[in-house]
């Protein structure tokens, strides 16, 4: 994908009832929507769905990418090395995550960043757990003071926090995500 990408960490795996909540709040965000295994789905949000307008003239979908992975569920091999090396990040959560959902934008405009939050934010009001944003050197000070940080890691890198983090940081106007 090209656009922005943020990571949702999970205390457990997903039971099957959240999983279908997952499946369903996409369903209704989404113009089209594929999936193309248990939590990997590939689909087109409507920005508006998410309260974010649109001023394009073609239909108004926004490609996007919305998987779980973690053991089970596509690539462990690939979960295990994204999560093998962040002992602090791991002490800010509380819990060593188990599995991830990540939400990836196919393209990189502004109004994707804002949708990558905002879905981030739909998605994690269902599946519970921790979002992970990479920040860029001068959005610390700006990120520190939100309502919903759980706290700044990896030498102020990165960015932990609840729904209410994004819902916040997307509303900011130096709002942007590191692609």
């Amino acid at each position: 994908m090209s656009g922005p990408t943020l990571v949702i960490d999970l205390p457990e795996p997903l039971p099957s009832a959240v999983l279908r909540e997952f499946r369903a709040l996409l369903a209704g965000l989404a113009s089209r929507l594929d999936e193309q295994r248990p939590g990997f789905f590939d689909l087109n949000v409507h920005a508006e769905r998410l309260g974010v307008e649109d001023g394009r003239d073609d239909d108004r979908r926004r490609p996007f990418l919305v998987y779980l992975m973690g053991p089970g569920v596509g690539d462990g091999t690939t979960f295990e090395a994204e999560h093998a090396d962040e002992p602090e990040v791991e002490a800010a959560l509380g819990f060593r995550p188990s599995h991830a959902v990540n939400v990836s934008a196919g393209c990189n405009r502004e109004i994707d960043h804002a949708v990558t939050a905002l879905l981030t934010a739909a998605v994690m009001d269902v599946v519970g757990g921790v979002a992970k944003a990479e920040l860029l050197d001068e959005q610390v000070s700006v990120v520190a003071d939100l309502p919903g940080v759980l706290g700044i890691v990896d030498d102020g890198r990165m960015a932990l926090g609840s729904a209410e983090f994004l819902r916040a940081w997307a509303g900011h106007p130096d709002f942007r995500l590191v692609k």
